[in-house]
């Protein structure tokens, strides 16, 4: 069954500096991919469209931990693992603790006037990076993810678009 088309939304509007592009990059892609998911059905939502096993709560389950572990500081001791939603997740747990994850980020990122300086994570899992490298490696990991997730949602119900 063909979902249908989304309008495509163009790159954000941001202020001119650079802080203001980036988060507004950032934000637009965490908004993307959350779209992604949030009215995706069961059970292929969870089901790996691909070969390694990918799915979209695994997608959004993984992201919720990079955005943890780089913003907050938490350790994640399995990586492998983080691609992987419990059976009794549902997509609205997933999505729920990506955004919950995501406003926590920013929340940190608010109280950061300095790119160049580490991020303030509440918890410490030795050095942190800097709020730019922070900012930029958050771009880059959700932009690939959501790339994935443009492409299982397509495969699961031909929806398209951001």
């Amino acid at each position: 069954m063909r979902h249908g088309s989304r309008g495509d939304t163009p790159p954000p509007r941001t202020g001119s500096s650079e802080t203001e592009v980036l988060r507004g990059f950032l934000d637009y892609l965490r908004n993307s991919v959350a779209a992604k998911v949030e009215d995706a059905p069961e059970p292929q939502v969870r089901t790996a469209s691909v070969p390694s096993g990918t799915n979209l709560l695994g997608l959004l389950g993984h992201l919720t931990s990079v955005e943890r572990a780089t913003f907050l500081g938490e350790r994640v001791g399995d990586w492998q693992a983080t691609f992987h939603a419990a059976p009794t997740d549902s997509v609205v747990d997933v999505v729920t603790r990506y955004r919950e994850a995501v406003a926590r980020a920013n929340d940190v990122l608010d109280a950061c006037a300095d790119l160049g300086a580490p991020v303030p994570r509440p918890r410490s899992n030795g050095p942190a990076p800097s709020v730019r490298w922070a900012l930029t490696h958050m771009i880059e990991e959700t932009g690939r993810h959501a790339g994935h997730a443009d492409i299982l949602r397509e495969l699961i119900d031909g929806a398209t678009g951001r």
